[in-house]
């Protein structure tokens, strides 16, 4: 029996914090090693800094185990998008990607085929942007080599069928951004000929802990051409142009950083220890506590309720957009807002704390929702609308603005205690001044 008790006490990010689909928190281990490894690097001492090195290694072989993959198959990177590019720019043929898709798989494709011009990219673009089995099938000719897709999407929090894509293209390369899935998403990885991915996000470990995976059958139809110091055969001192390594490592350009390297290892162990079966459940039931507070409070959510990771995306109606942010905002709940949706991401450590603030906010911006907005005359006022209700109606020249309407008149203070106003015998009415000024 695995108990992920201790996993979860390591969060301890302020509460309100539901946003680790942008960020993660450096976890307390993490923040440890990284702290004494760097002491071993500022020690000068030989055998601090090859100690400090061998994290390399560490990490290496910790990702491999997590992805089913041999680890010569593994490469550290920057960041995901850097692997990413490494797979575009050696492609040849068509590469199917979303149209809608996070720009380290989109945008690199369409440099790539820009700058070798022996890339063609065709973009796909599905109902909300949601990556189903037809709609790549739809886009699959001869030409195509390669299907690139994010494992889940940023926007909408929906998991992609890697299992079902991998049948449906054949011997197709499946190039996968794992970045918002690995380590959360208990998926089959090996499906995948190049999976790319970084911790700074769900594994808690900080920037610049990416790493990418080129199975045999990429390594052999992919070329390495932004290949690198690191990706050579030989040392600094061999002349010409060196061959490059016949492993993953030719998908590198300069030697990996061991501190970033130690803090990638060091969640990694973290994981390894409770599993990623586990973690990956229990972060359905957290991303399910946030939908289950959407639906209380009548908030639409676009996330697939049958396929998701943490991320759950609400889709406000326009006029309730702005008191939900606000509310959000001022109940201490960090999201990330964009456009007209609002990204909601907790974690396995998101306490009954931060969804008691989640709650309170999306309480306090249904009572301030606006029930009903109605397109009416002045004049087409009468005892048969349901009260209360917000009107538009066109307003006499010298009234303009919001006012309480009660007994049929115009009342400009907007609290209901002055006047004779009640919740139950007024309508909100927004004037339109539609008269144009006289001349």
């Amino acid at each position: 029996m695995i108990h992920l008790e201790p996993f979860v006490d390591s969060f301890d990010a302020a509460p309100g914090y539901l946003d680790w689909a942008a960020f993660g928190p450096l976890s307390p281990a993490v923040r440890a090693e990284m702290h004494a490894d760097a002491e071993l690097l500022g020690s000068g001492r030989r055998s601090g800094i090859d100690l400090v090195g061998e994290r390399i290694l560490e990490a290496r072989e910790r990702v491999a185990r997590l992805l089913g993959a041999p680890i010569d198959d593994v490469v550290l990177q920057p960041s995901t998008t850097q692997g990413l590019t490494h797979a575009m720019f050696g492609l040849e043929g068509t590469v199917v990607v979303p149209s809608q898709d996070f720009p380290a798989i989109r945008v690199s494709a369409h440099r790539a085929a820009a700058a070798r011009g022996r890339l063609t990219v065709r973009e796909i673009d599905p109902p909300d942007g949601i990556v189903t089995i037809d709609s790549v099938v739809a886009a699959l000719t001869d030409d195509v080599s390669a299907v690139a897709v994010s494992a889940v999407d940023f926007r909408t929090g929906a998991l992609v069928d890697l299992a079902g894509l991998r049948e449906a293209i054949g011997d197709r390369l499946l190039i996968v951004d794992a970045m918002q899935a690995f380590g959360v998403v208990d998926v089959e990885w090996n499906l995948a000929d190049v999976v790319a991915g970084n911790g700074y996000k769900w594994l808690r470990a900080g920037r610049g802990t990416g790493f990418a995976r080129f199975s045999a059958r990429a390594q052999e139809r992919i070329v390495p051409v932004l290949s690198g110091i690191s990706g050579m055969v030989g040392d600094p001192s061999t002349l010409g142009i060196p061959a490059t390594l016949p492993t993953a490592a030719a998908y590198s350009i300069a030697p990996a950083d061991p501190l970033a390297a130690s803090r990638l290892a060091t969640s990694l162990r973290e994981l390894e220890e409770v599993g990623v079966a586990a973690v990956a459940a229990e972060l359905r039931a957290r991303a399910q506590d946030v939908m289950n507070l959407a639906d209380r409070y009548e908030v639409p959510v676009l996330t697939p309720r049958a396929a998701h990771a943490g991320i759950v995306t609400l889709v406000p109606v326009p006029q309730d957009a702005a008191a939900l942010a606000a509310a959000l905002a001022n109940h201490g709940v960090t999201v990330t807002a964009r456009g007209a949706t609002i990204r909601v991401s907790p974690h396995v450590g998101t306490g009954v704390d931060t969804l008691t603030l989640l709650g309170d906010a999306l309480a306090d911006a249904a009572a301030r929702r606006v029930s009903s907005v109605v397109d009416v005359d002045r004049d087409e006022l009468s005892a048969d609308l349901i009260l209360p209700e917000i009107v538009l109606i066109e307003a006499p020249p010298e009234i303009s603005g919001k006012f309480l309407l009660h007994d049929d008149e115009y009342i400009e203070d907007l609290d209901t205690e002055d006047g004779d106003a009640t919740d139950e015998d007024i309508v909100i009415a927004t004037v339109e001044d539609t008269h144009p000024p006289e001349s």
